[in-house]
């Protein structure tokens, strides 16, 4: 039996506004804003909460020096069209060279990892 259920995920940001709307145009949903903290409630999903973190330094990939601590994984039905649109809202490659894999990874404006998979 569980003890809890997930409520949301939160990342940390400069700016929460501007993060969530990125992931408002990649995920879909509603963007409820609360000062240093927003939420984004994604269709079927958990709730992704971004927190306004004074002195944020983003992770480093790939990096075992510095852990990234978590990713999102995003799924796609067309790995190129996700990634042309991702790119133009201003998300940055990190490893997305290897067009045979069924994945891909980015980071968001504010440099947190995330990857686009066609699994």
């Amino acid at each position: 039996m569980a003890i809890a259920e997930l409520g949301s995920v939160v990342l940390d940001c400069p700016d929460p506004r501007t993060l969530a709307a990125f992931y408002a145009s990649v995920l879909g949903g509603t963007i409820e804003d609360q000062d240093d903290w927003v939420d984004l409630k994604v269709p079927g999903g958990p709730i992704l909460a971004f927190q306004a973190a004074p002195g944020f330094v983003p992770p480093t990939w790939p990096s075992p020096e510095h852990s990234q601590q978590f990713h999102l994984d995003l799924t796609v039905k067309d790995l190129d069209a996700a990634e042309e649109a991702v790119l133009a809202l201003g998300a940055k490659p990190l490893e997305a060279e290897d067009r045979s894999r069924s994945f891909r990874v980015y980071a968001d404006p504010a440099g947190h990892p995330f990857c686009l998979c066609a699994c």
